[in-house]
C-alpha cells in the first residue's frame, strides 16, 4: 500500500541520535535544542525561537502568554486541528469560528472583522496546507481592535508571505514538526517563535514551568525561583538532534516536494479544471506541504477514497469542520454563516506527497486519478 506519508529521512539521524545520547544531557536546551534554534531565528528573522514538544504545547504556551482569562474569546476558521482550540478553550476561552475563502482554505479577514466583540482577545489564521492567510488584512484588523495575533503555521515551515516566513509575522507564531509535516522531530514536536520582544522573557519563564530557570544557567541570576505560571514545555534533546538532522536540508527538502507539487499540478490539470487543484495566490510561497483535489461532493469524494484503496494507494480526507463536533458546539459557536467551511471540507481529498516519494510511485498515483475521473465521465 502507497502510504499518504512517510517522515523524510537524511541518513544522518542515527549519527546525531548518537552524539545527543554521548552528551548527557537528554532533558533539553541541549546542543542540538540550541542549533535548532539559533537556525530558526537566523533563516526566519524571528527575536527568539524556542523548541517544544510540539505544536499543541507551543499554541499552549502562547495561550498562557497573552493572559487568556474565562469569558475571553478567540477567533479562528472551523476548518482546522483541533489543537488549535483546544489550546485557547484549556484558558477559559470562548471559540469564535468563522467562514473560510474557498479559494485557499484559509480563514476569511472580512469575516473575522464581523466576529469580533468586546471580549475578543486575539485572532488564531491557520496557514493550511502551507499557503498563507492574508496577514496584512488581518494584522490591520488586530491593530485596528487591539487584539493579538497568533499564527498557526503548523504546516507553514518554509513558506512565506509577501517574502516574510510564516511564523514571524504574528505577535507570535507556532510550527510543527509531527511526523507528517514536511519536517519531523521524530514523531512529535514543535517549536514558538516570540516576534514580540517584550514577550520573550515571560515566554522563557512560562516554559520553564514557571521558572526563571534560562537565566539561572545563562548565569543572570544567582538561583532561579518559581516566577509565573508555566509548565514543562521542553522537549527531549533526541527530538532536537532528529529534526537538526533535517534542518541542515532543509532546502533540498523543500525543492524537492515542490517539485513533486508541481508536477502534480502540471498533469492533473490536463485531467481536472484548475478550481479542484490548489490554489496559491501572488503574494504567497508556498513549501509543497500537501496537494489537494476537490470532487463534486461527499458521495463522489467517498468513492475516490474507496477507488484509490483498491489501486494500493492512500488517500484521505482532512478536518471535520470544529464547529460542527460535540466540543466545538460545547466551547465554541460558529460566527455568520457557513457557506464554505462544511461544503468544501467535504470536497477534499490528499494525495500521497513526501520527501523520499519516488517519480515511479508519483505515476502510479497520477495515474490512478487519471483513471478514476476517465471512468467517471
Amino acid at each position: 500500500m502507497l502510504p499518504f506519508n512517510l517522515p523524510p529521512s537524511l541518513g544522518c539521524e542515527l549519527d546525531y541520535l548518537r552524539k545527543a545520547i554521548e552528551s548527557g544531557k537528554l532533558c533539553g536546551d541541549g546542543p542540538f535544542s540550541k542549533k535548532c534554534e539559533q537556525w530558526f531565528e537566523e533563516h526566519f528573522v524571528t527575536p527568539r525561537a524556542m523548541l517544544t514538544p510540539s505544536c499543541t504545547a507551543s499554541l499552549e504556551l502562547a495561550a498562557l502568554l497573552i493572559d487568556l482569562k474565562d469569558g475571553d474569546e478567540v477567533i479562528m476558521p472551523s476548518y482546522t486541528f483541533v489543537s488549535t482550540a483546544n489550546a485557547f478553550a484549556l484558558r477559559g476561552a470562548k471559540i469564535k469560528f468563522v467562514d473560510i475563502d474557498p479559494l485557499t482554505m484559509n480563514v476569511d479577514p472580512q469575516l473575522i472583522a464581523s466576529a469580533i466583540t468586546a471580549k475578543t482577545k486575539a485572532i488564531v489564521p491557520v496557514h493550511y496546507a502551507g499557503v498563507s492567510c492574508d496577514m496584512d488584512a488581518i494584522l490591520e484588523i488586530a491593530e485596528k481592535h487591539n487584539l493579538w495575533v497568533i499564527e498557526d503555521a503548523a504546516q507553514g515551515v518554509m513558506s512565506k508571505y509577501k517574502g516574510r516566513s510564516l511564523g514571524t509575522i504574528g505577535h507570535i507564531g507556532c510550527f510543527s514538526f509531527h511526523e507528517t509535516k514536511n519536517y519531523s522531530s521524530g514523531g512529535e514536536g514543535g517549536a514558538i517563535l516570540i516576534n514580540s520582544k517584550e514577550l520573550i522573557e515571560r515566554a522563557e519563564i512560562i516554559r520553564e514551568k514557571g521558572t526563571n530557570r534560562s537565566q539561572f544557567l545563562s548565569g543572570f541570576v544567582d538561583k532561579y525561583t518559581w516566577q509565573d505560571i508555566g509548565s514543562s514545555f521542553l522537549p527531549s534533546e533526541l527530538q532536537a538532534a532528529f529534526l537538526f538532522a533535517q534542518l541542515e536540508s532543509a532546502e533540498d527538502i523543500n525543492m524537492k516536494r515542490l517539485s513533486i507539487w508541481q508536477r502534480y499540478y502540471d498533469e492533473l490539470s490536463q485531467v481536472l479544471p484548475k478550481s479542484s487543484l490548489p490554489f496559491v495566490p501572488e503574494d504567497c510561497q508556498h513549501n509543497a506541504h500537501m496537494f489537494y483535489i476537490k470532487l463534486d461532493d461527499k458521495e463522489q469524494r467517498s468513492n475516490f477514497i474507496k477507488f484509490m484503496k483498491s489501486e494500493g494507494i492512500t488517500a484521505p480526507f482532512h478536518y471535520v469542520p470544529l464547529h460542527s463536533s460535540p466540543a466545538g458546539l460545547m466551547l465554541g459557536e460558529f460566527s455568520g454563516e457557513d457557506k464554505y467551511t462544511t461544503l468544501e471540507s467535504e470536497r477534499l481529498v490528499r494525495l500521497p506527497l513526501f520527501y523520499n516519494m519516488s517519480s515511479e510511485q508519483q505515476s502510479t498515483v497520477i495515474k490512478s486519478v487519471s483513471s478514476f475521473f476517465e471512468n467517471s465521465k
